[in-house]
């Protein structure tokens, strides 16, 4: 017994095709494809559903063609043979994409210079919940081993989301939620890693298996590494570890299927770098997930399909280190949770500087209307509506970066797609949202004290973001896809930019917000030439955004200590502040890829990429911590035999548009290669289906790389010249 879908991960959905059991035996049921993409969720034809399920070959370029704006796709065997640690590491050398490298657990993803809560990270569709977006010292729960596929939605799709989205979405989606049952009854794979730079070791592990409906998952991963090499020696406080896993189950019927699935994540890294690294500073974030998914397929009527997704969760994260000096010992704040929470201890001593927990719902529900015939062309489309509710909770230092906050939202959406024919279509998309932040505002008397104190009060902020989107898509001669699209987001400030107000220890800022900040707007346009088929595969795009009210954070030049009357006195922390002021980014974005010699089983070619993102405010400043430009080439090699080598070269420019007290970034050339073999097995005979083995090998020239887009560039190097074995098996 088997059953089918279609498939997509950048959203985590699926159709789901049904079972059911006739006497003693299972039926087969195949239903028709019923495919939801990143750009939409409207119904594609057979041939779009084809693509946004695909796979790719090791090593080939996957360009995503029946999309209105780019979508970057990371395969699963590309995180097999990778084994990154973080979603920043698993993205961070495509084009528009980075990563915030603040620590080697805390990496997150940057889209086209822009980050924290302008970046949506989700996981099947619904956000990871987590306080990543409240600095850069904060690690996304969520490790890449246990992904099966990673895509980086930017334009219309990202309205499908929400407001805050307004860089773009990584989304991230497994089989936690079982959506099929595997051929054979059941399916299981192993992967490990060493890698030579931070002595590192990596395992993960899953089974999923299903019988008459009833469908399982389970996995399992660990990863551990201690500090990392450098060119100039061992990078001091940069160790870390995680374990997590998940089980799930799902009962599929004919037309649809609903599962649930429970996920912890665990894990502790340092933070390294100046007083950092001194003061041994280091996080240990905890996260339990509940999730739930399902869909039902209509025989009838006005809707073809109905879609819901829930998740709630629990995360917790300690700020723990040495104290950097002595204050009076406070015994009377006791966390019956173990934390321990005494923020006044003597020198030296090891303590609890800040915690912060955070407890999110949020849920989705979404139908997808039948397909109506007009004159002009075949309409299909959707709607839906989305709720959230977040509680951040603080304690220690946490507190004094920033008081308690309620975030609340609404929304509604709508996405709808006419096919005109002969290859050109069009989609349109809305939505409408109601954000609430409830929280502790506080009013600095200037960035120096002058005599007075700061003044708090409660302070409820509402904001009612609309957003729009259009975007055409123009099948060309030679299998090339043109696709031109404007769009218009507005964005409600988050609780950290309205109302932080004091030192947050691990990032080493003393963070002021702003409680009178405006929704932030932005205007884009953007036009992309994509190809996937044949010798030549291309994903190319340029686009421009004006930003009014861009909200950024600003370094003053002022040093603080752990209160504000410090501030201009002291300089464990650089002060910064939320302002707002208008912007325009702008940039292009290339990765091609040519099989230049097909000799036998053998594939020779070349492939590169280019990128850049210029970001200015328009009194002419530089908005701070951008990309440089970047450019890469190389040239591979791939065997139907199972072999695929390759080489590159990245070489990344110096940064020297800087903002105000911002450094320069010296350029960098990173050298890669790799190799590695797959052989497929007879399960029923060797008892395993596949077996990868390989090599990869990352910064060979062993060259000086800081991260312009760092907080900390000019305090850490990135790991110099790295070797990691990895080895699968598939059973």
């Amino acid at each position: 017994m088997n059953w089918t879908r279609g498939r997509h991960a950048a959203i985590g959905l699926a159709a789901a095709a049904g079972v059911s059991a006739g006497g003693a035996t299972a039926q087969t049921i195949e239903l028709p494809e019923l495919n939801v993409t990143a750009a939409s969720p409207i119904l594609r034809d057979e041939r779009a559903a084809a693509a946004g399920g695909r796979t790719w070959p090791v090593g080939v370029l996957p360009v995503a063609t029946d999309v209105f704006a780019p979508v970057t796709v990371v395969p699963r065997d590309e995180i097999v043979r990778r084994q990154p640690a973080t979603l920043g590491e698993a993205l961070r050398d495509r084009p528009g994409l980075s990563g915030s490298t603040f620590a080697p657990g805390a990496d997150r993803p940057i889209i086209r210079g822009l980050e924290g809560p302008r970046v949506r990270i989700i996981e099947n569709g619904l956000g990871v919940h987590d306080v990543s977006a409240l600095g850069e010292d904060h690690a996304v729960p969520f490790n890449p081993l246990g992904a099966d596929r990673i895509e980086v939605i930017r334009g219309p799709a990202t309205l499908r989301y929400g407001s805050s989205a307004i860089g773009g979405v990584v989304s991230a989606t497994n089989s936690r939620i079982p959506q099929f049952e595997p051929p054979g009854g059941y399916s299981a794979e192993a992967i490990a890693g060493l890698s030579s730079v931070d002595r590192g070791r990596s395992t993960a592990a899953r089974i999923d298996a299903g019988h008459n409906g009833f469908l399982f998952h389970a996995d399992g991963f660990a990863t551990r590494s201690e500090n990392y090499d450098t060119p100039d020696g061992r990078q001091a406080n940069s160790q870390a570890r995680s374990t997590g896993g998940a089980v799930g189950f799902s009962k599929a019927f004919e037309q649809g299927y609903v599962g649930l699935a429970y996920s912890r994540y665990d894990s502790r890294y340092h933070i390294p770098g100046g007083e950092s690294a001194e003061l041994n500073s280091r996080l240990d974030p905890e996260q339990d997930k509940i999730q739930a998914q399902g869909e039902y397929r209509f025989a009838a009527g006005p809707f073809e399909a109905v879609r819901f997704w829930v998740n709630a969760s629990r995360y917790k994260h300690r700020e723990l280190g040495l104290e950097h000096e002595e204050h009076g010992h406070d015994d009377h704040d006791h966390d019956h949770d173990h934390d321990h929470d005494h923020e006044h201890e003597e020198v030296g001593r090891d303590t609890v500087h800040g915690v912060f927990r955070n407890r999110e719902a949020e849920a989705r529900l979404e139908l997808q209307h039948a397909p109506v015939a007009l004159s002009f062309g075949g309409l299909t489309g959707a709607f839906g509506v989305q709720a959230g509710r977040g509680k951040l909770k603080t304690s220690g230092e946490g507190e004094s970066l920033i008081a308690p906050t309620d975030t609340r939202t609404i929304a509604a959406y709508v996405f709808e797609q006419i096919d005109f024919g002969q290859g050109l279509k069009l989609q349109a998309a809305g939505r409408i949202e109601h954000a609430s932040v409830d929280g502790t505002a506080t009013t600095y008397p200037g960035l120096t004290p002058d005599g007075s104190d700061p003044v708090d009060r409660g302070r409820k902020r509402k904001f009612t973001p609309v957003s729009g989107s259009v975007g055409l898509l123009q099948d060309l001669p030679q299998g090339f896809v043109a696709s031109l699209t404007g769009q218009y987001v507005e964005r409600a400030p988050s609780g950290l930019e309205l109302f932080s107000r004091g030192a947050h220890h691990a990032a080493g800022l003393f963070e002021i917000g702003d409680p009178n900040l405006k929704l932030e707007k932005a205007k884009s346009l953007e036009i992309g030439l994509r190809r996937s088929e044949g010798a030549l595969r291309i994903d190319a795009s340029a686009y421009h955004t004006w930003f009014d009210g861009f909200i950024y954070r600003r370094l003053t030049g002022v040093g603080c200590g752990h209160e504000f009357e410090s501030c201009g006195e002291e300089d464990e922390f650089e002060q910064s502040v939320y302002s707002q002021k208008n912007a325009r980014f702008y940039g292009v974005e290339l990765a091609a890829q040519f099989d230049a010699v097909t000799v036998g089983r053998h594939t020779f070619g070349v492939e590169g990429q280019y990128d850049f993102t210029r970001a200015k405010f328009t009194d002419g400043a530089n908005v701070p911590r951008i990309p440089p430009h970047r450019l890469g080439g190389g040239v591979f090699w791939r065997s139907t035999d199972g072999f695929f080598a390759r080489v590159g070269l990245l070489h990344a420019f110096a940064q020297n548009r800087t903002g105000e007290l911002e450094t320069r970034t010296p350029g960098y050339d990173n050298l890669k290669a790799e190799f590695s073999y797959t052989r497929a097995f007879d399960r029923a005979t060797a008892r395993i289906d596949t077996l990868t083995v390989g090599v990869i090998g990352d910064n060979l020239l062993d060259d000086r790389i800081r991260n312009s887009a760092s907080f900390k560039k000019d305090e850490i190097l990135l790991p110099g010249a790295a070797v990691r074995a990895f080895v699968k098996v598939g059973f």
